[in-house]
């Protein structure tokens, strides 16, 4: 395939490797996905700077930008660059969006009854560390129809390779924006609603769930911090079952999240059955 470099140099797979760190893709401001299902939905949404494939994909996904980078590699070649311990034909390296952009915003439109529940509902996130239930997390928002994403500083990043490859793809459907959070919920409207899911929160199924506002998920073993707490003015409680049953202490974080949205997202399909 005349388009394609023959092989691919040691330096290149070492500059492919260095992206594993965060001080690296931050200097580049690259990251890496891997596999045709996600380097395929990153397709989808712009272009590669770069692309080492065998040639089975190429053949199958030509024909690909000319200012990309293209190797075509071996099945061997593949498990010396790859992160995975099972490669899956393609690993990409694409550029990370400008993380400092400015979050999103609830305007006045959120207030009016036609306001659009995908465009209104946002998803943040205090301090959360698991790169992998970030991940599950951006996959979690993509399937609810949220699609901003607003992460504390010290959330773990979203472009590193384990979370890249938890969101399956989600992560080309996203906003993802780091900032301070305290001064981003300090920013939004007085009646904007603000929810948290909190151990002494009222049980997320007996209380009213607007479609705008903000949904606050905390760190995975001191859940949401004091400093962020004090912004919260509906606090959730996801009660287990039966309620008068001992049972585990706390869910994990992502999948809080899941049953969140899933809440929020059913009372809004009910609500419009209701006016049909």
């Amino acid at each position: 395939m005349k388009y394609l470099c023959s092989m691919i140099s040691k330096a290149k797979i070492k500059y492919i490797h260095s992206l594993e760190l965060k001080k690296n893709r931050k200097a580049e401001g690259k990251f890496v996905a891997e596999g045709p299902k996600i380097v395929g939905e990153l397709l989808a949404v712009g272009q590669a700077s770069l692309l080492a494939a065998t040639r089975e994909w190429f053949e199958k996904n030509s024909p690909i930008s000319s200012s990309t980078e293209k190797y075509e590699v071996t099945e061997e070649e593949l498990r010396k660059i790859s992160f995975l311990q099972h490669p899956q034909m393609v690993i990409g390296v694409f550029d990370i969006p400008n993380k400092h952009s400015t979050p999103p915003s609830i305007t006045q439109e959120a207030y009016t009854a036609s306001a659009a529940w995908d465009s209104s509902l946002i998803l943040a996130l205090d301090g959360v560390q698991d790169p992998g239930n970030l991940g599950t997390i951006i996959r979690i928002a993509d399937w609810f129809g949220i699609t901003d994403i607003v992460c504390s500083e010290d959330t773990a990043d979203a472009y590193n390779p384990k979370t890249v490859q938890a969101t399956m793809g989600s992560i080309a459907r996203t906003k993802i924006v780091y900032t301070d959070l305290s001064a981003y919920l300090e920013s939004l409207p007085n009646e904007t609603p603000v929810y948290g899911t909190m151990l002494d929160g009222t049980d997320i199924y007996e209380q009213s769930l607007t479609h705008h506002g903000v949904i606050i998920m905390g760190n995975e073993g001191k859940g949401i911090s004091k400093e962020i707490t004090r912004y919260i003015n509906h606090r959730l409680f996801i009660p287990g079952y039966p309620k008068d049953r001992p049972s585990a202490e706390s869910l994990n974080v992502a999948i809080a999240t899941a049953i969140t949205c899933a809440e929020f997202r059913r009372r809004s399909l009910l609500e419009d059955t209701r006016k049909e």
